[in-house]
């Protein structure tokens, strides 16, 4: 009896797998803890996603079972690439594409060409594959994906040139390669000439119908969100991403298989026009892409067996080998040519081509429909593409940041500064360095406050200065330095110890609200971090005058031979003059750096002081009797 009782237990829990919910939350969960995982490891979090799907999947644990989602995995794809795609398109800036417009689009055109007829070529060659199922897999493996290039070129930080032309080719490749392998497919399976040529004919109509309907909902969906009163400020993300979702399906009800192209010029659409909101929605759509991906790797991977993959035999490492070796190159070699890219430069693109999630959704999808359509081959397909996938993953995104490196093609550091804090106080830093010609970029959560600055002419980060991603965006190590001046000195502290944490080349800088017991001067020095403003300050009081518009920015120099400490003593609060200015920056031989607690004042300096207007000639008589001299207005 107790032994029947436990294999009825068993059975029962041995069912209870076949749940399509379980299998999608283990995948959901599975991939969220993968992508941790992959963070502290410093590795590329799809090694991890498909890792962890083979882990979870049938050959191992056997607790994700896609087979029990049936047609519903489709659906779900299909959903979650649109939603990626539209993330991969609105971080897309047009201007940058312009510049590398033709390198693009013969890399997506051209070179799309070139990959095809090369990854067919090799696997007829080597896997001994008949023509059509060469063919296929040609077409399978033309994509490579931002969801793959965007991590690897932003842990590089390879020169913006570069990384223009890699994520746009990523982006735009992903619906042109699906779209081609799927009609190419569809020709394959065609029982007729005619029906072959109907089918080829769905290539143009595919990709000029999703990107018309990509352009028209882009464009509708800016109008929309640009307009404040229309969509809640706290619902503007939800709604942009149900319209997403249903202009996608839309897409598809409409010319199957067009979708995919709609939603990345939809992104492109939104991320170039003046929303106002779009930095939020890049955050956001980041997490959801990252989820989306996650999810989806250990789905698919769970789809894909051990046995198929060992079956594969050498010839899949030589097939990969000449798609990297070979093709690759060919195709960079091929697309570039006239243009002004180095060689340098097109040995470093020809390395970089990882294939992503869309080449894993379409592999599993056609070995679904060949298992259908009773076609052999369609689960060898899948493995291989996945080996693919794997290797291009590990070896280049592995390697190319040393790549990058021996080449030259990496980013200089010492790159202007971050600026935590896009409230007035923020901008009246970044504008005296940024006039002292430092690149900034400010970085804030508050929505409003980083519309001023955008309007202000800043480069600006919506999001929270705290999450890596954010500062990886920000390029926090190929920063001068980080200041944090929000009007929470502990969350300064806070920010300036991650930042040391993620890039300890780079100067942290911290502002203190003066007369609180939160945190000390003496706090932040222990810690490795400079006080901002050379000691702590009025920071509520600042900040507040400098919205309203009741400061001025000064230009004074130190002309006082005969007692230079005066200077320095006046900058580190031990003056009266204390409460009437605020020193932002020191210029000494045409260099401009921040003012902070170690900077000492020399005869010729010229410091850039915050003022009340209304103390103005207060603070003359002050600064005249220390020693200082007004520079004119344009010195």
């Amino acid at each position: 009896m107790v032994v029947a009782s436990v294999l009825t237990s068993v059975t029962e829990a041995a069912s209870g797998l076949d749940s399509p919910a379980l299998t999608f939350a283990l995948a959901l969960g599975g991939g969220v803890i993968a992508h941790a995982l992959a963070h502290h490891l410093r590795l590329p979090g799809i090694i991890l996603f498909l890792g962890m799907g083979l882990l979870l999947g049938p050959d191992v644990l056997n607790v994700v079972r896609p087979d029990t989602l049936g047609g519903g995995l489709n659906t779900l794809v299909g959903l979650a690439v649109a939603v990626i795609l539209f993330e991969g398109g609105l971080n897309l800036n047009v201007a940058r594409l312009r510049r590398q417009a033709v390198t693009i689009r013969r890399l997506v055109t051209v070179g799309a060409l070139i990959t095809a007829v090369g990854g067919a070529l090799a696997a007829k060659l080597f896997m001994g594959w008949s023509w059509r199922q060469a063919i296929i897999f040609g077409t399978l493996v033309i994509v490579t994906g931002p969801t793959v290039i965007g991590p690897i070129i932003r842990r590089i930080r390879v020169k913006t040139k570069l990384q223009t032309i890699l994520e746009g080719e990523g982006v735009l490749i992903d619906p042109i390669g699906a779209i081609i392998a799927v009609v190419t497919l569809e020709v394959v399976l065609a029982q007729s000439a005619g029906s072959a040529a109907l089918s080829l004919l769905g290539i143009p109509i595919r990709l000029l119908f999703g990107a018309a309907l990509g352009a028209v909902a882009g464009f509708t969906l800016a109008l929309i969100l640009r307009h404040e009163h229309i969509i809640p400020d706290d619902s503007k993300n939800m709604f942009t991403l149900a319209m997403v979702l249903a202009f996608y399906a839309i897409s598809e009800a409409i010319v199957p298989e067009s979708g995919i192209m709609m939603a990345p010029i939809a992104g492109l659409v939104v991320g170039n026009m003046d929303v106002g909101v779009h930095e939020d929605l890049k955050e956001f759509k980041e997490q959801l892409t990252i989820m989306f991906v996650a999810m989806l790797f250990v789905l698919l991977a769970a789809d894909v067996r051990m046995s198929e993959i060992a079956a594969l035999g050498a010839g899949a490492w030589w097939t990969i080998l000449v798609l990297m070796l070979v093709v690759r190159p060919a195709n960079v070699a091929a697309s570039t040519r006239g243009s002004d890219i180095t060689l340098k430069e097109r040995a470093f693109i020809a390395w970089i081509g990882p294939r992503g999630i869309v080449a894993a959704a379409v592999a599993s999808l056609f070995a679904e429909l060949m298992s259908a359509q009773g076609v052999a081959g369609g689960p060898e397909l899948r493995a291989l593409v996945f080996l693919v996938i794997t290797v291009t993953v590990i070896i280049q995104g592995l390697s190319g940041g040393l790549l990058a490196s021996v080449l030259g093609l990496r980013r200089s550091r010492n790159n202007g500064y971050a600026i935590v804090g896009a409230n007035a106080l923020g901008r009246s830093v970044a504008a005296v360095l940024r006039d002292g010609g430092h690149e900034i970029v400010l970085i804030d959560t508050n929505a409003q406050e980083t519309r001023r600055a955008e309007e202000a002419g800043f480069s600006v980060i919506f999001g929270n200065a705290h999450d890596e991603r954010t500062l990886l965006r920000a390029d926090i190590e190929g920063r001068r330095g980080l200041i944090a001046v929000t009007g929470n000195e502990g969350v300064n502290l806070l920010i300036a110890e991650r930042a040391h944490e993620e890039a300890r080349s780079a100067r942290t800088y911290v502002a203190v609200e003066r007369g609180k017991a939160g945190v000390t001067l003496q706090q932040v020095v222990d810690r490795g971090h400079r006080v901002l403003f050379g000691h702590p300050v009025g920071l509520d009081r600042w900040i507040r005058a400098a919205a309203e518009s009741d400061l001025t920015t000064i230009r004074w120099r130190f002309a006082r031979e005969d007692d230079a400490t005066a200077g320095t003593e006046l900058i580190r609060g031990h003056r009266p003059a204390e409460a009437l200015l605020l020193p932002l920056s020191v210029t000494r031989k045409k260099r401009v750096l921040p003012v902070d607690d170690q900077t000492s004042i020399e005869p010729g300096d010229v410091v850039a002081f915050l003022s009340l207007k209304v103390q103005a000639q207060a603070v003359s008589q002050r600064l005249t009797a220390a020693g200082w001299v007004a520079e004119p207005a344009n010195g």
